[in-house]
C-alpha cells in the first residue's frame, strides 16, 4: 500500500489549488504532446499545489479502446513534475474510474507513474449497494491513498446517504474528499459525517462545488458531538474551474486564507468575489445548457490565451453551446482582476 509522505500530507491539510488537467488535442484529434506538457508547466508556474490527471476534465474517453491515452497522459504529467525539480511539495492525483477490476488497474498504473493519490469516481457503480461501494473504496485505498469524490447527480453522479459518508470517512487511507455535489444538503452530509468520524483529523475537505467556491472556503462547519465542539473547513479546491486563470486562483485562495486566519480582508469583499467567481464559472461550465459545454468552455479560455490550439475533444458531440463564447467574453471583460492573461503571455514568451 502506498502512503502519502508527511510533507505532502501537510500540504493537503493546509489547503491548496489543484487544477483538473485538460487534454490538449490537435485538429486531427491526436494528442498534442507539446501543449499537453505545456499545461502541466503552466499549473506549476502558477503556484498550484498539485494537478489531477485522468479526471472528467481530461475526458473519460482517454480510456476507450483505440484511443488509449490514459497511461500516456498520466506519464507525461508525472514526467513534467519530476523534471521541474520543484523546491516545494506538489501533489500528483490520478483519476480512477470504473468497476473494481478497472479501478484496480488504474490505481496500479497511478502508483507505477509516481502518483500520490487517486481521485475515485463512483459514477459507474450504480448497480453497487452502498456497502459494496465502500468495499470498492477500501480495495483502492489498499493500493493508493484515496481522494473521495461526490459528483453532482446532474452529470451522472449518485446521491449517497449520510451513513455512507460516515463509513467512507472511517475507511483507512482515505485522506481527502472532494465535494462536487452542487447541493448544500449533500455537502452538509459529507462534512457532518467526517466530523463524526474517528478519522476526522485524517481527512482534508476540498471543494468541487463550482457554484459556490469562495463561500465553501470561507465557511466553518461546527457541530456538537459527544458534548464537544467539532469544526471542519474546506481547505482547498480540486476544480475544473481552476484549470483556467490558475495563477489568479492561487492568489484568491491566499486571500481567502488571510480573511479566515487574520481578518485582514473583509468578509463582505470575499462574498462579492464569490458571486464574481460563480458568474465566471457559469460562462465556462455552461449550466444554462445542462453543463454540455463544460469541457469545451475550459478549452476556449485556454485557446484564447494560447495554451491550447483549439477546443477539440475526443467526443465529436461536445462543443460550445449557443451564446457560450459570448458569455466567456463578457466575464473576462467584467472581472479583469480574476484573469491571468498577462501572466500567461509572459510565460509563453519564455
Amino acid at each position: 500500500m502506498k502512503n502519502l509522505s508527511e510533507e505532502k500530507k501537510r500540504l493537503l491539510h493546509q489547503g491548496t489549488v489543484i487544477p483538473a488537467h485538460p487534454l490538449a488535442l490537435n485538429a486531427q484529434l491526436q494528442l498534442d504532446e507539446k501543449r499537453q506538457r505545456g499545461l502541466t508547466k503552466y499549473y506549476m508556474a502558477s503556484g498550484a499545489g498539485g494537478i489531477a490527471v485522468g479526471v472528467h476534465t481530461t475526458q473519460f474517453e482517454i480510456r476507450d479502446a483505440g484511443i488509449d491515452l490514459f497511461e500516456p497522459v498520466l506519464k507525461m504529467a508525472s514526467e513534467e513534475v519530476e523534471a521541474a525539480g520543484l523546491d516545494r511539495p506538489f501533489l500528483k492525483i490520478a483519476g480512477i474510474c470504473g468497476p473494481t477490476s478497472q479501478a484496480v488497474q488504474e490505481a496500479e498504473l497511478a502508483v507505477k507513474h509516481g502518483y500520490d493519490m487517486g481521485l475515485v469516481s463512483m459514477a459507474a457503480l450504480g448497480e453497487y449497494s452502498e456497502d459494496e461501494v465502500i468495499e470498492h473504496i477500501a480495495i483502492i485505498a489498499g493500493i493508493i491513498p484515496v481522494f473521495g469524490f461526490y459528483l453532482q447527480s446532474a452529470i451522472g453522479g449518485r446521491v449517497f446517504t449520510y451513513n455512507f459518508w460516515l463509513k467512507f470517512a472511517n475507511t483507512p487511507n482515505v485522506l481527502g474528499i472532494k465535494v462536487a455535489a452542487f447541493n448544500r444538503y449533500q455537502t452538509l452530509d459529507v462534512v457532518r459525517a467526517v466530523c463524526n468520524s474517528e478519522r476526522k483529523d485524517d481527512i482534508a475537505l476540498y471543494t468541487g462545488n463550482d457554484d459556490n467556491i469562495v463561500a465553501d472556503l470561507l465557511t466553518t462547519y461546527r457541530f456538537t458531538i459527544d458534548n464537544k465542539v467539532v469544526e471542519k473547513r474546506f481547505v482547498g479546491g480540486l476544480l475544473g474551474h481552476w484549470a483556467v486563470w490558475t495563477q489568479k486562483a492561487v492568489a484568491l485562495l491566499a486571500e481567502i486564507k488571510e480573511c479566515v486566519l487574520h481578518g485582514t480582508v473583509p468578509i463582505e469583499e470575499m462574498l462579492v468575489k464569490n458571486i464574481q467567481v460563480t458568474d465566471m464559472n457559469a460562462a465556462i461550465f455552461d449550466p444554462a445548457h445542462a453543463f454540455h459545454g463544460c469541457i469545451t468552455g475550459v478549452h476556449e479560455v485556454l485557446r484564447r490565451q494560447g495554451l491550447m490550439e483549439g477546443i477539440w475533444t475526443l467526443n465529436p458531440k461536445e462543443n460550445l453551446s449557443p451564446g457560450q463564447a459570448e458569455e466567456i467574453t463578457r466575464v473576462t471583460q467584467a472581472y479583469p482582476a480574476l484573469i491571468d492573461d498577462d501572466f500567461v503571455k509572459e510565460l509563453l514568451q519564455k
